[in-house]
């Protein structure tokens, strides 16, 4: 049996300053997003009038423009053979979008402003992933992704509670709460410039043009194996802006949706970490299968079980799932790819990932509008089955090769 809990302190005090300070930066940025976010959906719906599919499309249309974007950021960062300088500039594209959602007049503004916040995350998302797993001693990758991944998810919790606050303070006028939510996010890009370092050796071993054929073919079959994995994994699980209508159906106060975030966040936040020190030291493959059956119980608590209890059992187990598989898929694509083409395996990874989130949100919008939320929960529930269902084959391959 393996001591994880008493290993967490040692792990910790292993993993580079570095790691620390991205997981910080991602908590700064988190935060600030969340607070937007967090109140999003509701504000489209509720005051400009937006349907549920729009949502759904609108939320796809980000997240897949945030994938796209990743596979031409790795690649440059393979190229280049430098991260930080697209890690900055992706994070500061969001930053500079933040004052556009209190000043925005229409919903056209917001769809703008939610785009390119989109784009700097796709810039910054594969080069940052590259940067960890290069600074990150094998023995402790996944502890050091969990971390971020923490990190990151602190923020999450934190965004939502702090806009419940401000909306319970201001009396919900959304404007100020998101004129606030700019604060951290300028905070967040002051770390990256004056915190983060690039490693001595990240300009060592480029590779030469990462997106042609011959650069490609050097990504082994196990790594396409992830990459497919993940893709039936992201196809059972929409966007989160959907626990929020949820929320709101049920009759939850403006002022307290969200909540829902910060239930989700918290229980995803605490158990990443966790998971990544156990996924060093424990079969990963067979985390991941309990991360798909902790997102099937998810939706069927949300599709059956009545009232803000059953919606809270629900959510709660939503973000255990999260905890247990997005370190986790992280850690098995740093494992699986070349030094010298992490960034485009990252790039490739997350484009296929939000292509597959794209569907899934478009798919879960459409279907609310036409049988209600429990038809959208239970057809995730069925994903999610059919995606642990794929994974059984896969499971002696994926084990042996990592």
């Amino acid at each position: 049996m393996v001591d994880v809990a008493g290993s967490r302190p040692a792990a910790l005090r292993a993993i580079p300053k570095g790691v620390w300070a991205l997981g910080f930066v991602s908590l700064f940025m988190d935060i600030s997003s969340e607070m937007i976010h967090a109140l999003l959906p509701v504000y489209m719906v509720a005051i400009l009038g937006t349907s549920a599919f729009a949502v759904g499309v609108i939320e796809g249309i980000a997240e897949a423009t945030a994938a796209i974007t990743k596979v031409f950021s790795g690649a440059l960062s393979d190229w280049l053979g430098k991260r930080k300088l697209l890690v900055t500039l992706g994070y500061g594209m969001a930053a500079l979008t933040k004052p556009v959602f209190p000043l925005a007049p229409s919903l056209g503004w917001l769809v703008t402003a939610r785009f390119v916040d989109r784009v700097g995350k796709g810039i910054r998302g594969a080069p940052r992933d590259a940067l960890i797993a290069d600074i990150s001693p094998k023995e402790i990758r996944g502890a050091s992704f969990g971390l971020r991944q923490s990190l990151d998810t602190v923020g999450a919790f934190l965004g939502p509670a702090l806009a419940l606050g401000l909306m319970w303070w201001t009396a919900d006028h959304y404007a100020t709460v998101f004129w606030i939510a700019v604060i951290p996010a300028f905070c967040s890009v002051a770390i990256i410039l004056f915190v983060v370092k690039e490693p001595p050796h990240a300009d060592q071993g480029r590779a030469r043009v990462p997106l042609r054929a011959s650069e490609l073919v050097r990504l082994p079959v196990i790594y396409w194996l992830v990459v497919a994995v993940s893709a039936v994994f992201t196809l059972a699980r929409f966007s989160e802006a959907f626990l929020i209508l949820d929320a709101q159906q049920m009759g939850l106060p403006v002022m307290f949706v969200p909540i829902v975030l910060i239930v989700m966040n918290i229980a995803y936040g605490f158990s990443a970490y966790p998971v990544g020190v156990m996924a060093d030291r424990v079969d990963r493959i067979t985390l991941l299968m309990v991360g798909l059956a902790l997102l099937v119980l998810a939706d069927l608590s949300l599709a059956f079980l009545p009232g803000l209890a059953g919606l809270g059992i629900g959510v709660l187990l939503w973000g255990l799932h999260m905890g247990f598989t997005q370190g986790l898929l992280a850690t098995l694509v740093a494992d699986a790819a070349p030094a010298e083409l992490r960034g485009t395996a990252f790039g490739i990874f997350n484009l296929i990932a939000g292509v597959a989130l794209l569907a899934a949100s478009v798919l879960a919008g459409a279907l609310w509008d036409w049988g209600g939320h429990q038809i959208t929960f239970l057809a995730g529930a069925a994903f999610a089955s059919l995606a642990g269902l794929s994974l059984l084959p896969l499971k002696r391959r994926l084990r042996t090769a990592l």
